[in-house]
């Protein structure tokens, strides 16, 4: 496409995005983007940070814990998903930004408990919003990290890092679509390189709703794409905890249960269980999908690549694991890590020392019994045995 069409197109669509505030636009934060070549987009992310703070504002009143009303709660939904459309379709062009990592956890968590009709629940433990007033909220991207997927090339943002990879997000002007891009560090010695292209092998062959899907392996880089999802079962029941009924603590473990029943009968072990690593995607409707990831310590039968020397890792894994040896790991210890996520989809705890209920109390003592015989057998004892009634 030549450039002044591109150019007329990407204009034409700042213009839209900037009538959609009406009245509401305003050029009180223009100041802090000084830096934007486009008159529009300047007076578009002015107008954007003006609404963000006017909202905000109002939510820092009714935190810890309060209702958020429903109009509010219904604009800044709607804000932040301007901004996601912006960020998506710029971001290939020379108008490209990033957004303050600081509002962006803010985006990504409070998507989590808002509401588009009868307000929202505050959960108790969300914290004030610090409001910018002095720094802006987007930046112009004068050098950025990027990866190139056919003819196009796509700014990455950060999501975080683990022992063996980075892990980014990307906006994909092509499909219209965020994925993650999951990069290998490049300190990884031959065999941890090859056991993080297993992890994307294995996830490839795994063809189940309740297993993210990934997409393609880059081997000059090492690096592999995948779906995006909203958030980790961790910060989801972290903020929407005091909120869940039962249906719907049951429809989360349901979820959970039925993608490691899939893993097992695939004579697989996870061996990572824990709240970060089982994912969420939230939709319009309020439908809650489950999807587990995170396979880089996956036990393969007769695999070399699983050896006496892998690190005790796993925030749910049994203890007795670092003196018998990840080789060792079986069924039993699988069965103690989903008992621990069991409890948590459950009471929205992660420490039980202070559970009374005697139905959940001895639903934790089986399925994290010392002696690994006396365990749930298998996720069907273990799903038969789950102690709704306690609720």
């Amino acid at each position: 496409m030549p450039f002044e069409q591109e150019n007329q197109i990407i204009n034409a669509f700042i213009e839209n995005k900037l009538q959609e505030f009406g009245d509401s636009a305003s050029d009180e934060f223009l100041a802090l983007y000084s830096q934007v070549r486009n008159e529009k987009l300047k007076l578009l992310f002015s107008s954007l940070h003006a609404n963000l703070n006017k909202l905000i504002k109002e939510m820092n009143t009714r935190i810890p814990g309060g209702h958020f009303r429903a109009d509010p709660s219904r604009e800044l939904l709607w804000i932040i998903q301007v901004i996601d459309e912006l960020h998506t379709n710029l971001a290939n062009t020379q108008y490209a930004f990033d957004i303050d990592a600081y509002y962006h956890q803010f985006f990504t968590k409070s998507q989590c408990f808002l509401f588009s009709s009868g307000g929202s629940e505050i959960p108790s433990d969300f914290e004030r919003v610090r409001l910018y007033y002095i720094q802006p909220i987007f930046r112009p991207l004068q050098h950025f990290n990027s990866i190139r997927n056919g003819f196009s090339q796509f700014a990455l943002t950060p999501l975080g890092e683990g022992s063996y990879a980075q892990v980014y997000k990307y906006s994909d002007t092509l499909y219209n679509k965020t994925f993650v891009l999951k990069r290998a560090k490049k300190n990884l010695s031959p065999k941890e390189i090859e056991r993080f292209k297993l992890e994307f092998t294995e996830m490839k062959a795994l063809k189940s709703p309740y297993i993210v899907e990934v997409y393609s392996y880059d081997e000059e880089n090492n690096q592999y794409i995948m779906e995006f999802m909203d958030c980790t079962l961790l910060d989801f029941m972290r903020y929407n905890n005091p909120n869940l009924n039962l249906s719907q603590r049951k429809n989360i473990i349901s979820q959970i249960l039925k993608g490691f029943s899939y893993i097992h009968s695939k004579k697989l072990f996870h061996r990572d269980i824990s709240p970060c690593n089982i994912l969420i995607k939230k939709y319009e409707d309020n439908v809650i999908v489950v999807k587990i990831s995170d396979f880089g310590l996956v036990k393969y039968p007769e695999s070399t690549l699983t050896t006496t020397e892998t690190h005790f890792k796993g925030v749910c894994n049994d203890p007795a694991l670092r003196l018998c040896g990840f080789k060792n790991y079986s069924m039993a210890h699988e069965i103690y890590a989903l008992t621990h996520i069991v409890m948590f989809v459950l009471t929205g705890k992660q420490n039980f020392q202070d559970i009374k209920n005697r139905d959940l109390r001895e639903f934790l003592e089986k399925g994290q019994n010392p002696d690994p015989s006396k365990r749930f057998k298998n996720i069907t004892e273990l799903r038969e045995n789950i102690p709704y009634n306690a609720l």
